[in-house]
């Protein structure tokens, strides 16, 4: 196994990382009144932690993400609160120590701006742009609400989170590496670059990028700004290099911009902006520790008791319809139907995070999953067996005992930037599981020579990928699993960061 790489000896600058949500959130105890605080949640948050937390000289700047965020927010001013990420989180004061902290800023937007940033641009237009789940036959359709949410919503959240990024950045004497994360801060890199010429900076697009064709959906004011607004970087980079290779192809084609597809450069503004590709990974020594808890000990000894020696399919997802969780239980209920003697043998656990809920179509597939799996019950359950398991909680410490006990994982996207848990469940896992991986995902790029493919749109194949993975021989089973997990040891967050700041550093001094 390749050991981590050491983080950049000759990175002298400090780090201002960007995002939506941040490695906190802040609420208050009903009972009580006092200030609480819990894990942010979603792979993106799990990742950065794990990147800031190898950071000795960072401040992460993140949006208030409700009323007590503010408050929080409001108290520290511009300075950056320190958060402990070892155990459960808190703010740490003046003296206190923990094995590995973070610097804080959180931006507060208020309510009516980050309801039209957030609920009508970024989700669900720019996401449903990026994974292409628009029916072209009625939507998108931009109207005057759309244009005044991209107005007043999205470009002045860009601006609120810019001027905060540029303190941090001017704190710090004006030098900074930045690394901008996501869809929801595209004009961010040109407003900081405009105010802050000597900061070096990367923006991370953790979505998949489709190609020019996808883009024209938007009005092309709007699609260029974005473009130009990510263009303001040194860096733009994205989890594969198809990703990275159709921004490319857009600078060229939406906005006649000169490029170099061998070199993977765009030419604009007299700079030259390069494309790269760094698949995202996991915290390994971190997801360790989470699965070797008392609380994931308890829920392995109650899966194992409620099995009794039969087997587990899992998923476990954001109730997202990029997820394609429906038709893989529609895969579940064909497979089912074509091998009864299945029946009372598998359980399909499905721990699914409810998502985006003020968001009409979010809410309307989690009424579709429901549905599915209650379809799936119905159709083939006994008073002793229900071969649905639907469970609507983020539990990491259950999600860890199912990575260890589960036989087959299901991940069969339609389309993802990259997939943590199949990442997260290989390394984990105490049964050499199959991992029945989506052709759609970027993790299939580094793991799929050790999965099961999925095609995504192809119920009938999935079904039978699935009783291929149940079938499978024990000592090919052992064999994919240990090579995928070798890959991520291999190709941890740690080297992921390292590789990206031995890249600017390059960059900087070239």
């Amino acid at each position: 196994m390749a050991p981590s790489l050491p983080l950049v000896p000759s990175l002298d600058l400090p780090v201002v990382l960007l995002s939506h949500r941040g490695p906190v959130s802040f609420g208050r105890d009903p009972v009580s009144g006092e200030r609480t605080a819990s894990r942010g949640a979603g792979g993106l948050v799990t990742a950065l932690s794990g990147l800031a937390g190898h950071l000795e000289r960072a401040v992460w700047v993140c949006v208030a993400a409700g009323q007590a965020d503010g408050e929080v927010s409001a108290e520290a001013g511009d300075a950056p609160l320190r958060l402990a990420l070892d155990g459960d989180p808190r703010i740490l004061g003046e003296g206190d120590v923990a094995d590995r902290e973070v610097a804080v800023r959180l931006v507060d937007v208020p309510a009516e701006v980050h309801e039209p940033f957030y609920g009508v641009i970024a989700n669900p237009l720019l996401w449903f742009v990026q994974h292409r789940l628009h029916d072209l036959k009625t939507s998108p359709s931009i109207g005057r609400e759309e244009r005044a949410a991209f107005e007043d919503g999205y470009v002045v959240a860009n601006t609120l989170a810019a001027d905060a990024v540029v303190a941090q950045v001017e704190r710090a004497g004006g030098k900074a590496i930045v690394l901008l994360h996501d869809y929801h801060f595209y004009l961010v890199g040109r407003l900081v670059r405009e105010r802050c010429p000597d900061a070096v900076i990367n923006h991370f697009v953790h979505i998949p990028w489709p190609g020019p064709e996808a883009w024209q959906v938007l009005p092309p004011d709007m699609r260029e700004r974005l473009l130009l607004g990510l263009l303001g970087c040194d860096v733009v980079a994205f989890h594969t290099r198809a990703d990275a290779r159709a921004f490319v192809l857009c600078a060229q084609e939406l906005l006649d911009l000169p490029v170099d597809l061998s070199a993977m450069t765009v030419t604009t503004g007299g700079r030259t902006v390069h494309v790269r590709a760094y698949p995202i990974s996991i915290d390994v020594a971190a997801l360790e520790q989470q699965a070797s808890t008392d609380a994931s000990d308890e829920h392995l000894a109650d899966l194992d008791e409620r099995l009794a020696g039969g087997q587990l399919v899992l998923r476990v997802d954001r109730t997202d319809p990029s997820k394609n969780i429906v038709r893989g239980f529609t895969a579940y209920d064909l497979l089912l139907t074509e091998h009864p003697e299945l029946h009372g043998r598998v359980l399909f656990l499905a721990l699914l995070q409810p998502s985006r809920q003020d968001v009409p179509e979010y809410a309307q597939y989690l009424a579709d999953i429901g549905a599915a799996a209650a379809s799936v019950n119905a159709r083939h359950g006994t008073g002793d067996w229900q071969p649905v398991d639907l469970r609507l909680a983020s539990d990491m410490d259950l999600a860890t005992a199912a990575y260890r006990r589960c036989d087959v994982l299901v991940v069969n996207a339609v389309a993802d930037g990259m997939n943590l848990v199949a990442k997260e469940a290989v390394i984990v896992n105490e049964r050499d599981m199959v991992l029945a991986l989506s052709e759609a995902t970027g993790a299939h790029d580094e793991l799929g020579s050790f999965a099961v493919t999925l095609h995504p749109f192809d119920v009938a194949q999935q079904a039978d990928a699935l009783h291929a993975a149940l079938t499978m021989s024990p000592v090919l089973r052992r064999d994919r699993r240990e090579h995928a997990a070798q890959v991520v040891h291999r190709n941890d967050v740690r080297r992921w960061l390292t590789v990206q700041l031995n890249d600017l550093a390059d960059l900087r001094h070239g």
